[in-house]
């Protein structure tokens, strides 16, 4: 009768974990990108960063600009879960009120000079488009769900086609106006979430 056979070396990483690393190499990346520029940033520089190889950077992004998918697409399933629970009557341009965390995240700062970056990075413009391409679907199941239609009516579709643009309309709008030294979080916060409501009414309202 033979020994039964134990594993040995570390347990496998959790999902959650994952999830951790994939942030944490993201948010290296901006930070490297807005400091230097993506041209100049390598693999083994993000590696260094976040204390792990390059080796493991490639295994969770293909491309350095990949990297910074996490960040893009944080806030998706939460933006779908307030249209799910967007009240009858509600108006859209205030369907974010309170998603938000209470205090301001500084990484969003970064994150807007990224966003600046996307107008002369063409990788980086690309990966955000996907990213806001992959969110339209989303908004449309929880469209859909909330009005009691099914999932492939064209209706959610075109609802969702429209919110999804205004949202990115307004990020862009904002981060392209809004200055690198911004004069703290608060307020830059507190503008993005005006250019939100803004483009959010003119959504709702359509073209006369």
């Amino acid at each position: 009768m033979t020994a039964a056979r134990t594993r040995t070396g570390r347990p496998p990483l959790t999902e959650e974990r994952k999830a951790e690393i994939r942030l944490e190499i993201a948010r290296a990346a901006v930070g490297l990108f807005v400091a230097q520029g993506v041209t100049a940033t390598t693999g083994e520089q993000i590696g260094q960063a976040v204390g792990v190889s390059a080796r493991t950077v490639w295994r969770y992004f293909p491309s350095k600009e990949s990297c910074v998918r996490p960040l893009f697409s944080a806030g998706i399933e939460m933006i779908a879960e307030s249209l799910r629970n967007w009240r009858t009557g509600a108006p859209l341009e205030r369907i974010l009120d309170g998603s938000f965390p209470a205090d301001p995240d500084p990484a969003h700062d970064t994150v807007g000079a990224l966003v600046r970056l996307t107008r002369t990075e063409p990788a980086l413009r690309a990966v955000w488009l996907q990213t806001y391409d992959e969110a339209e679907p989303a908004f449309a199941r929880a469209l859909a769900e909330r009005a009691g239609l099914p999932a492939d009516d064209l209706r959610p579709v075109i609802q969702a086609a429209m919110f999804n643009a205004a949202l990115r309309a307004a990020v862009e709008h904002h981060a392209w106006h809004t200055v690198d030294a911004a004069p703290d979080a608060t307020a830059t916060r507190a503008e993005l979430e005006a250019a939100l409501r803004t483009a959010l009414e003119v959504a709702a309202r359509g073209i006369a």
